[in-house]
């Protein structure tokens, strides 16, 4: 097989275990699937990025190997210390400060 065929085939599986997590979100109390929501969204997220990178041969291959290989993948994602937080307090700020400017620049507009 070619790497993009390995890589499409590795994608595919783990679709199909989002697909299967999907199906058991669906099962739940609402507020059960509100528990379960961030790891939802970080397994789409780890989706998105095989949509968009190619691992190597081996590294898709190795994934592969497993039977839960997008669950494998969230369990180290949740064990990684991240600036995901800060990223986040950066943009609400960046978005305050634009408000602020904005507001600013329409009362020197108004004072004309």
């Amino acid at each position: 097989m070619t790497n993009a065929e390995i890589n499409t085939a590795l994608y595919q599986k783990m679709f199909a275990e989002q697909s299967q997590y999907r199906d058991q979100l669906r099962t739940m109390t609402p507020e059960e699937i509100l528990g379960q929501a961030y790891e939802f969204v970080c397994r789409e997220d780890i989706l998105l990025s095989l949509e968009y990178n190619d691992l190597s041969t081996k590294q898709a291959e190795a994934l592969l190997k497993s039977d839960t290989p997008l669950a494998d993948v969230f369990k180290k994602w949740e064990s990684w210390e991240t600036s995901h937080m800060d990223d986040v307090w950066s943009v609400v700020a960046a978005q305050a400060n634009e408000m602020i400017r904005a507001d600013f620049i329409a009362s020197r507009r108004e004072e004309r």
